[in-house]
């Protein structure tokens, strides 16, 4: 199975998707956890470009591509070899209808566009993690380790935009199962494990 996590920051998917894969491992079954943008050596330079503070002249549609860009290379490095195990990725392809198709306001035809090679290799199951963008970054903000990324830092009309995306997509389609996000991690994570393990 090729699961996919979606949510902003402080909805918990970085621990949610370490406890899943201690948990499925522990059941015997092969597990893959990765990340976009990122997850191989090449994407993971090309994330450096996407959410370093400098460079705010970052153009939309220069953005896009470029997550495009990181993705292609991620397909081929870590998701197509690894379709026979379950593959746990931190944000995929709804990132970029979310954040570029909605929040840039580049629309759902240039993005699926530049995508077309992922529109290849779908997820069988998108979690998306549901929460307010300023109850999660204040959660985050009590971490000293975490620093605002580029795309943290945008206004928050941009992140409500985002938010409306996804909630969005998750109307059209039948793969999302939105998750409140205002629950502790633990209640999370139960929810979604529950949900893993019903489908496997």
């Amino acid at each position: 199975m090729f699961i996919t996590f979606e949510g902003g920051e402080g909805s918990g998917k970085t621990t949610i998707i370490a406890k899943l894969k201690e948990t499925l491992e522990q059941k015997g079954i092969s597990v893959v956890t990765t990340r976009e943008p990122g997850g191989s050596s090449i994407a993971e330079q090309i994330r450096e470009v996407l959410l370093n503070n400098k460079n705010t002249d970052l153009k939309p549609h220069t953005e896009a591509l470029l997550f495009a860009a990181s993705r292609a290379q991620h397909l081929d490095e870590v998701i197509i070899p690894n379709l026979d195990k379950v593959i746990l990725c931190d944000r995929y392809i709804d990132s970029s209808f979310a954040y570029q198709a909605y929040g840039r306001d580049l629309g759902m035809d240039f993005v699926k566009k530049v995508n077309d090679y992922a529109l290849c290799y779908m997820p069988d199951l998108t979690f998306y993690i549901d929460l307010d963008h300023e109850v999660g970054l204040a959660r985050v903000s009590k971490s000293r380790s975490h620093k605002k990324d580029r795309l943290d830092s945008e206004q928050t009309i941009f992140h409500d935009k985002v938010r409306s995306g996804y909630l969005e997509l998750a109307k059209t389609e039948k793969r999302y199962k939105v998750i409140n996000g205002n629950q502790d991690v633990e209640s999370i994570y139960n929810e979604i494990l529950n949900v893993i393990l019903e489908r496997l």
